[in-house]
Parts: C-alpha cells; sequence; structure tokens
C-alpha cells in the first residue's frame, strides 16, 4: 500500500484544559482536497497549526511521507505552504518586494513565474503599491501568490476564501483544482462549503468536545 503524502494519526489537540479535538485520524495521498469543517471554536484552526507543526498535540503525530515532521522538518518544510489567518506580509514593502522577500526565504521564482501568477491573481498593476495600501482582498490574492511561488506539494490553508469577492473565490478553486490535478495535496479550513469542478472535495467534520 502507497504511503500517503500527508497523515495525521490518533490526535488529541487541548485549548488550555479544553479537548477540542480527539482521537482524530487523516490520510492525505497525491491530488486530495480535503475540507475540515466545524463551527466556530471547534477547533479548525488550531489543529491547522498542528498539521503545519505550529503547536504540538497532546497526543498522537503527524507524519509527512509515513516519517514523524519533527524527525524531517527541513524536508517537510520545503514541500509546505501554509496560509494563515494573517497574511503574513510586511506593510512597509510593495507588493514586488513582498514576493522578493519571500523567495529569499524559500525557491527563488524566476521573474517570468512571478509575473505570470501576479497576471492571474489579478494583482500586476499592484506591483509597486505599498502591502499597507492594498484591500483585504488583494492581501489576500498575495498571500496565496505566495503559495502558489512556493511550488509546495501541500497546501495547509486556513480560511483561503476569507476577503474574497466571488470572482475571488472563484480563482482560488480553480487554484486547487489545478494544483490536484498536477499532483498536490490541499487541506483546507472553511466555513462555506466549497465544489471544485472535477475533483472530490473530502470533508472531515466535528463538533468539538468540552
Amino acid at each position: 500500500m502507497e504511503t500517503p503524502l500527508f497523515s495525521a494519526h490518533d490526535l488529541a489537540v487541548f485549548r488550555g484544559e479544553r479537548c477540542l479535538i480527539q482521537s482524530l485520524s487523516l490520510e492525505v495521498a497525491a491530488g486530495d482536497i480535503v475540507h475540515l469543517v466545524g463551527p466556530n471554536g471547534c477547533g479548525k484552526t488550531s489543529l491547522m497549526r498542528v498539521f503545519a507543526g505550529l503547536a504540538t498535540p497532546e497526543r498522537g503525530d503527524v507524519q509527512w511521507r509515513g516519517a514523524p515532521i519533527h524527525r524531517c522538518l527541513t524536508e517537510f518544510h520545503q514541500n509546505l505552504a501554509w496560509l494563515g489567518h494573517a497574511a503574513g506580509l510586511k506593510g512597509d514593502l510593495t507588493l514586488e518586494e513582498n514576493i522578493r522577500f519571500d523567495n529569499a526565504l524559500r525557491r527563488r521564482a524566476a521573474p517570468q513565474r512571478v509575473s505570470e501568477v501576479l497576471q492571474r491573481l489579478g494583482l500586476a498593476n499592484r506591483r509597486d503599491v505599498a502591502a499597507r495600501g492594498l484591500s483585504a482582498g488583494q492581501r489576500r490574492r498575495l498571500a496565496l501568490a505566495r503559495v502558489l511561488l512556493s511550488d509546495a506539494a501541500l497546501w495547509l490553508l486556513d480560511e483561503p476564501f476569507t476577503n474574497l469577492d466571488d470572482s475571488g473565490q472563484n480563482l482560488v478553486s480553480e487554484l486547487f483544482r489545478d494544483h490536484a490535478a498536477a499532483g498536490g495535496a490541499i487541506v483546507f479550513a472553511a466555513h462555506s462549503a466549497v465544489d471544485i469542478e472535477g475533483r472530490t472535495v473530502r470533508r472531515l467534520a466535528w463538533q468539538g468536545h468540552g
């Protein structure tokens, strides 16, 4: 049986003394799209942070290609694109400078590739605008551009549709479809149901504890 790209085993996640998640397991193969579903306060963001290696579960482990992520952190992070609630942008830097800064920390995308991504995300005419001068939707699109330019196999995205209008949300669905079709994997948390043309979206739902 083929080893999954990403997996979690028997996770227990707490916030303070409150148990948010018990005995949660998940396997994600190349091409999979997984939607985390649950009411506010059930622990979706806490779980996403555990998946990304930003928090430690009380029980269980998270694995990359069959190995616990703490044993292969460099490889895992090289293959991970993380998008949280905050876009993680530097407000004093222009849109293009934010891209360059991120490129310096990760893979260096070719200028032509950067131009193509910004064009697709509707940001090509905003390259010289400081990030603080972008609208909330444009900042979200810029954060998504960084995800695309990372060339990461695994996308972990917390509320990726936030602050986007209908066209922006449709664009994100297209990005999901293309990434999965190319053999990537996506785990995302979102309040609303999401349909991806030509792809099956698996739902992982729970109500929370405590």
